[in-house]
């Protein structure tokens, strides 16, 4: 077997047979640890443990990921849109500039993540070790995004004229490799890391992700009264009243 068939091979098994697997490995084990362990689908949040750290590393990382993540989607969704939108050049610069910026509040948050899970006792407690194998695959994932924003510019067109065609051809089950072999080793370990973090979702706490609460965005606001006096129950002679 020469070199060029064993690339082809590694080509067909990362582009072809494993984002099935990821796919079919996230709908099944999702949906049977819901049916199972409902009670799992957490974020399982330390923020009570301790708030200062917790707070740096989840706002930054948070508002990057998603602003991130819905750029990827307007180019999945809307390839077309997108690149007629990029074809102004300001336009295209907003766009692009945008997307850096939050991939670097990601990587701000990850850093003060990883800085809080090895430096405070508490912490390294209920830190496990799917949470390590889950910040080392989105941190290498950041990483090679923001590598390709830097040395493979204007993404966001290319994702759209290549990776959008390829992910629509795995929804129509009718894989077309074309569109991304012939693309940079970098860009490739950054699809490629995207499936495995697919593939090993439903069995970390990234399931919270598919249980936001989001009830709170349409309720009425809750009002909360407080009878009690605030300095008096505070000391260790406040005492409740239960008659």
């Amino acid at each position: 077997m020469n070199e060029n068939t064993f690339f082809d091979y590694l080509n067909l098994f990362w582009f072809t047979i494993l984002p099935y697997v990821a796919l079919f490995t996230f709908f099944i084990a999702t949906i049977q640890r819901y049916r199972g362990e409902a009670f799992t689908y957490s974020s399982l949040s330390s923020q009570f443990l301790e708030n200062k750290v917790h707070f740096w590393a989840m706002v930054p990382f948070h508002y990057g990921i998603l602003t991130v993540l819905f750029g990827h989607l307007i180019g999945f969704l809307c390839p077309a849109e997108l690149l007629a939108w990029n074809s102004e050049p300001i336009r295209l610069y907003i766009f692009e500039v945008t997307g850096f910026i939050a991939a670097i509040f990601t990587l701000v948050g990850l850093f003060n993540i990883i800085i809080r899970r090895t430096s405070n006792a508490r912490i390294k407690m209920v830190t496990t070790t799917a949470d390590w194998v889950v910040i080392a695959i989105i941190v290498f994932q950041v990483i090679t995004g923001v590598y390709t924003a830097v040395f493979h510019s204007w993404g966001s067109s290319w994702f759209a004229s290549s990776m959008a065609p390829y992910l629509w051809s795995i929804v129509q089950f009718s894989p077309e490799i074309a569109y991304v072999t012939p693309l940079p080793i970098m860009v490739k370990l950054h699809i490629i890391s995207a499936f495995v973090i697919v593939t090993l979702f439903p069995f970390t706490r990234l399931v919270h992700v598919l249980v936001v609460p989001n009830p709170y965005l349409w309720r009425k606001p809750q009002v909360v009264r407080w009878y009690w006096n605030r300095k008096k129950i505070r000391t260790t002679s406040f005492k409740i009243d239960r008659k």
